[in-house]
């Protein structure tokens, strides 16, 4: 009679190691723009760090050029999520019919984007791009609708150009093809303390970005239909945005994904502050439609009852 419950025991275990099997099988395919990057970085260093793993998902990581690339990804089924994604991008691409919903923000202002030249150029300032070349990486990124908003901000007649992510940019400027390149934190900083290349305009200049999300974290419909995997990946992504702000480990997987210098590793977190990194809330969606439309990444708004839609936050 004793051994019975022992047995019963012994089954309970084995059924738990089988759940536990089965929840730690969950795998996750991931486009993000824009490797090295901070803000982007949620999912890498979460996954380094166990975040993810501890919340039973791994991880398959893809790198793009872009967030349009990175969507495209998404849609085409060979990518669940994407991370970082240029909102009037997420929003124009949603209202042509991709089957896409927006399941966090993933950056609020632009305080990581940048606009540098060479040394020994003569633009000092956004008031100075009159006429000149000035990069971002493709049409409906972040780095592109924040430079439509300087340029107009300003009245300046710049020619936009779309030269790609951050490496392929640094050589274009440096062999005069275009004559300002774009950037974001922490990619290039060791540059500019170098002197090897100089910052004349940042996305903190951009008066209507500022406490605005810019950046969103889509995911397929696929993905969308499978609730409590979202639910446990959005709750390890929130985790490892708390982590990366309070934990020096945090810096250290941080400075061997980038291959940055340590210097730029540890002035990373002040260049982007924690609130800008706040996924449960879409900032300025009125706004965000206002400027999809008046830059033609959507014909018309989009209703309200397709925002409702569109926007899927798991909750907490």
């Amino acid at each position: 009679m004793r051994i019975a419950p022992l047995r019963l025991l012994a089954l309970g275990f084995v059924t738990l190691a089988s759940g536990v099997s089965a929840y730690a099988q969950d795998t996750l395919k991931i486009a993000v723009p824009q490797r090295g990057a901070w803000d982007t970085a949620v999912v890498e260093l979460g996954q380094r760090g166990g975040i993810f793993k501890k919340h039973g998902l791994t991880l398959e990581i893809l790198y793009t050029q872009g967030g349009p690339e990175s969507i495209q990804a998404v849609i085409s089924g060979s990518m669940d999520m994407a991370m970082g994604v240029g909102v009037s991008a997420a929003v124009g691409t949603y209202a042509k019919g991709a089957p896409i919903r927006i399941i966090g923000s993933e950056m609020i202002g632009s305080p990581d984007l940048y606009w540098y030249v060479k040394p020994e150029s003569q633009i000092k300032t956004a008031a100075d791009f009159n006429g000149k070349t000035v990069g971002y990486s493709q049409t409906g990124t972040s780095s592109h609708a924040a430079l439509l908003e300087l340029l107009r901000q300003d009245n300046i007649k710049a020619i936009p150009t779309a030269v790609g992510g951050m490496s392929a940019t640094l050589p274009q400027l440096m062999s005069g093809q275009i004559d300002v390149g774009w950037a974001a934190a922490p990619f290039g900083l060791d540059m500019v303390e170098a002197g090897k290349i100089r910052v004349v305009a940042r996305g903190t200049d951009v008066a209507v970005l500022r406490g605005r999300t810019v950046r969103v974290n889509v995911a397929g419909l696929p993905l969308i239909a499978k609730t409590a995997v979202l639910q446990r990946f959005m709750q390890a992504y929130r985790e490892t945005a708390v982590w990366m702000y309070a934990d020096t480990a945090a810096l250290k997987h941080f400075g061997e994904f980038s291959g940055l210098p340590d210097s730029v590793v540890r002035s990373v977190r002040n260049f982007i502050p924690k609130e800008t990194i706040a996924p449960d809330v879409i900032v300025g969606m009125d706004e965000i439609i206002a400027d999809a439309v008046k830059n033609k990444f959507l014909t018309t708004p989009l209703t309200p009852a397709q925002i409702t839609e569109l926007v899927q936050i798991p909750k907490p």
